[in-house]
C-alpha cells in the first residue's frame, strides 16, 4: 500500500470530531464548543461495512488526541501502525513513522467542511454545516451534522453526546461505509501551551510539500 492511500482515510477522519446529561444533543454540542478551548483523551476507529444485511467491523485502530481551538491539535494513531497528523493553526504535518516521511498541507484547505472541523476548528460551525437532533440511541444523544460543501469526503457526520462532550462519531460516505470512532478519558481544558503543537520533522525525515 502507498503512502499516499495510506494517508486518505487518515486526514479525512483525523481532518478528525465535534455538553448537559439528557438535553437534546445540539444543546449539548453548543455548550461543549463554547466552553471547551482545549481538550485530550484516547480514542478507537473502526471501519462498519454492510455486507448482506450484516455489519462486519474491520480496520479498529487505536491512540490518542490533543487540541486547541482553532486550528491547533495531535492526533496520534498507535496501533496497528504508528502515524501522527499535527496542526500548528497555520499547517497540517503528516508523520508516517514506517516509512519516516513528513507530507505538509496548509490548514485551511485541509479542514473547511471536513470532521475535524467540528473539534479543531472554530466555533462557527453552522457556517459550513447543517445541524439538527437525532435522537437518543445507545445511551447517547445524536446531532446530525451535513456538510454544506458538495466535495466532502463524508455526505453526513453523527455525533454522540453523554454528559456534556462528545462520546462517538459515524463518519458516513457515499459508499455507504461508516467510520466510528469511540473516544474515552475525554478531559475538557487541560493546560496545552502552544509550543507543544509546533513540529519539528524527525531526524532524516523526507518532507513534501503540498
Amino acid at each position: 500500500m502507498t503512502f499516499k492511500a495510506r494517508i486518505k482515510p487518515l486526514l479525512a477522519l483525523a481532518l478528525a470530531l465535534p455538553a448537559l446529561a439528557q438535553a437534546a444533543a445540539l444543546d449539548q454540542f453548543k455548550s461543549f464548543v463554547g466552553s471547551t478551548k482545549t481538550a485530550r483523551g484516547e480514542f478507537t476507529q473502526r471501519l462498519v461495512k454492510n455486507e448482506g444485511g450484516a455489519a462486519k467491523v474491520s480496520n479498529t485502530s487505536t491512540g490518542t488526541f490533543e487540541f486547541s481551538r482553532p486550528g491547533k491539535f495531535i492526533w496520534i494513531y498507535k496501533k496497528p501502525y504508528e502515524q501522527q497528523l499535527q496542526a500548528d493553526g497555520e499547517k497540517l504535518y503528516i508523520y508516517d513513522k514506517d516509512l519516516n516521511q513528513v507530507t505538509v498541507r496548509k490548514l485551511g484547505n485541509a479542514l473547511g467542511s471536513s470532521p475535524a472541523a467540528i473539534l479543531f476548528g472554530s466555533n462557527d460551525l453552522e457556517k459550513n454545516f447543517t445541524l439538527k437532533d437525532a435522537g437518543e440511541r445507545d445511551g447517547m444523544e445524536w446531532l446530525q451534522a451535513i456538510p454544506k460543501a458538495k466535495d466532502t469526503t463524508f455526505d453526513q457526520i453523527g455525533i454522540g453526546l453523554r454528559d456534556g462532550v462528545p462520546v462517538a462519531m459515524e463518519l458516513r460516505d457515499s459508499f455507504g461505509q461508516v467510520s466510528l470512532l469511540t473516544f474515552t478519558r475525554f478531559e475538557k481544558n487541560p493546560a496545552l501551551p502552544d509550543s507543544q503543537f509546533r513540529f519539528t520533522p524527525p531526524k532524516g525525515a523526507d518532507v513534501f510539500e503540498q
